[in-house]
């Protein structure tokens, strides 16, 4: 985990009962999940394999480890997780090194956010080396504190990674809003106690008490948070 505040909550606007905003990485803010399965086709059609298009919704947003294992599993293949685990990450991070393209209205909202003060975390199940080279790209600026998926004992679904952003700032995880685009993201946030705006990117994710689900950040904002957690 890295962060430029202190462990005491920086504080937001007066009378917002907001205190923090954590957002994922891949599929929410930059538009990466389909280069990652794209890197896993590539890597195990080298290890002599073809991967089924329905797989993909079973990996997505999940932790290296376990979408690592599964493939693993389904195909097979003869390679041991720590080896598949560098081959991943060294194609993905040679990848993104031509480019990371924002999801739509992601500028704009980071933006927002740092103008305003919120404290802003972001809080991704890629581990740290891939976080720092998309942050190349994004700006570290925008966020007071980051947490990579290698640095929590379990990461998400767990509520771990959201529960450590939260101490990271002093703030109630019942005070926060967490932006997620996948199903195993939007559960860990919920665990954590979070309030969760769900964008999907891959596969669908159904409306459900603290979460509402849209179509874009294009739709979210500053006020649209602040009410989510009031």
């Amino acid at each position: 985990m890295t962060s430029t505040v202190p462990a005491s909550l920086t504080r937001t606007a007066e009378g917002a009962a907001l205190q923090a905003v954590f957002l994922d990485m891949d599929g929410t803010l930059v538009d990466t999940e389909g280069f990652w399965w794209d890197v896993e086709v590539e890597v195990f059609a080298d290890l002599g394999h073809r991967l089924d298009e329905a797989w993909r919704e079973v990996v997505v947003g999940g932790p290296m480890t376990r979408s690592a294992g599964y493939l693993m599993e389904v195909t097979g293949a003869d390679v041991t997780l720590d080896e598949l685990t560098v081959l991943l990450n060294d194609r993905f991070e040679k990848r993104i090194g031509r480019g990371v393209p924002l999801m739509p209205g992601a500028a704009r909202l980071l933006a927002e956010l740092r103008r305003h003060e919120i404290p802003t975390a972001l809080v991704s199940a890629s581990h740290r080396r891939i976080i720092d080279r998309v942050l190349d790209s994004v700006g570290r600026h925008h966020f007071a504190l980051t947490v990579a998926g290698d640095e929590v004992t379990r990461t998400k679904p767990h509520p771990e990674p959201y529960l450590t952003a939260a101490r990271g700032f002093g703030a109630d995880p019942r005070l926060c809003a967490v932006v997620e685009d996948t199903a195993t993201g939007v559960a860990a946030a919920e665990a954590a106690g979070c309030r969760v705006v769900a964008v999907p990117s891959v596969s669908p994710i159904a409306p459900a008490a603290g979460r509402v689900v849209v179509g874009s950040l294009e739709e979210v904002d500053l006020a649209f948070l602040r009410k989510l957690v009031n």
